[in-house]
């Protein structure tokens, strides 16, 4: 028999929220944390607005040494790893560090810290020969990705597998999926899993305006995310972080752990169609819902309640609406379907874990989290999207999904978790 794997802890950093109870009250509330950019000034940029971390830094503790070294993805995941593991009640220092491991995933690593030593070592871009010199000593821990996982490793002392996954905005999905699958197989018995993304910053910001992805309506930061609404015009970029503590659940339940969720199932595909386009059919997505519920345990019909991609683009909504119908049937229509997106914008490769702890929450709470500026619906969109107000339900069965650039579509089943 498989082992299992379980949720015993959760540590979030999210636009919003300073800790994972705060991030779900936000969203909860149906309350939007989406506001102009501080972080820069982007008044000459066509999206201006973003989902901002009131982040400090000092304040959670982190010492000026790791401040200096660590670009803000990497000091989000360690605080968001330190949570986690408190919130797991996990003493570090009583688990097989042989048989801990971490899985990270990130879309851009620590693209902010390497776009500012650009800057510098350019002299604000005047200067095609750069000068080593002037770099800091940590550029290549900027520059390579792989070093965050190792940040978190090393915050756990976790002498087991490592991992960065980046699979673009499904990563923060994938890396879990990761994570799961080695403890499944017995390579771990402790996983700390999940993603981190800080990409407010110029260039993030001018690349999405180049393709013209994300929203220009910066008169409204609060109502600007609208997925499957009418009116939606693009998605609201973010940042944020979310780490899980993953048990098998034996190792769980002999140390009396709390159990959120258990994870059953997950699938992950690729489209192979188009680096930013999606098929409207949702084939590929429909698959990964398919084998993920297989996996689980769980046929179509026992799906309570559906946590969408929901970024807040046409293609997408109707990609996921029509992959909902594929696999789940006519039980799409009965099936609640909601973006927090639509709260906390899109924060790329660490989104899909911010949504899998929010689906833990949902699990743990019996709360469906609403979908925010669902005041127009589309017409071309016939399910139940829970708009504006969240929902009492019933939770056994939970189903993410993710889909990301580059054409990758994921999912995951998630179960109702029991103190053991």
């Amino acid at each position: 028999m498989s082992r299992r794997v379980v949720i015993t802890g959760i540590g979030v950093r999210a636009p919003g929220g300073g800790n994972a109870k705060e991030f779900w009250e936000l969203i909860s509330s149906g309350t939007s944390a989406i506001r102009a950019i501080t972080q820069f000034d982007a008044s000459g940029f066509r999206s201006r607005i973003a989902g901002e971390c009131d982040f400090d830094p000092v304040a959670e503790g982190l010492s000026e040494r790791e401040i200096r070294r660590l670009d803000r993805g990497a000091q989000l995941a360690v605080a968001a790893t330190r949570e986690a593991v408190a919130d797991a009640d996990l003493d570090v220092q009583k688990i097989d560090p042989q048989r801990t491991g971490t899985s990270v995933g990130s879309a851009i690593g620590g693209t902010m810290s390497v776009a500012e030593e650009y800057g510098i070592l350019s002299d604000g871009g005047r200067e095609w020969l750069l000068d080593h010199e002037y770099a800091v000593p940590h550029m290549y821990n900027y520059l390579i990705p792989t070093s965050m996982a190792a940040d978190v490793a090393w915050e756990v002392g976790a002498e087991g597998p490592v991992a960065l996954v980046s699979t673009g905005c499904t990563a923060g999905i994938e890396s879990v999926s990761h994570a799961a699958r080695l403890i499944r197989e017995g390579s771990a018995d402790v996983m700390l899993a999940g993603g981190s993304d800080a990409p407010i910053s110029p260039i993030c910001v001018a690349s999405f305006d180049a393709v013209k992805a994300t929203t220009p309506r910066n008169d409204e930061p609060a109502t600007a995310s609208r997925p499957f609404d009418r009116t939606r015009n693009g998605f609201v970029l973010a940042e944020g972080s979310a780490m899980l503590v993953l048990e098998e659940s034996e190792h769980a339940r002999e140390r009396g752990a709390r159990v959120y969720a258990e994870i059953g199932g997950w699938d992950v595909r690729a489209n192979a169609y188009h680096m930013t386009g999606l098929r409207p059919e949702g084939v590929e997505l429909a698959k990964a819902i398919e084998v993920a519920l297989r996996m689980a345990g769980r046929t179509p019909e026992q799906v309570d309640y559906v946590n969408a991609h929901g970024s807040g683009t046409a293609q997408n909504d109707r990609h996921e609406t029509d992959a909902f119908k594929r696999s789940l049937g006519e039980h799409a229509y009965r099936t609640p379907v909601s973006s927090i997106k639509s709260m906390i914008g899109h924060s790329l490769g660490s989104v899909g874990s911010v949504e899998i702890a929010a689906c833990a929450l949902a699990l743990e709470s019996g709360l469906i989290p609403p979908t925010a500026n669902l005041n127009e619906p589309d017409p071309e969109l016939d399910l139940d999207y829970v708009p504006l107000e969240a929902r009492r339900a019933d939770l056994r069965t939970v189903l993410k999904v993710g889909s990301g650039f580059g054409g990758f579509q994921s999912a995951m089943v998630l179960t109702k978790g029991e103190d053991r």
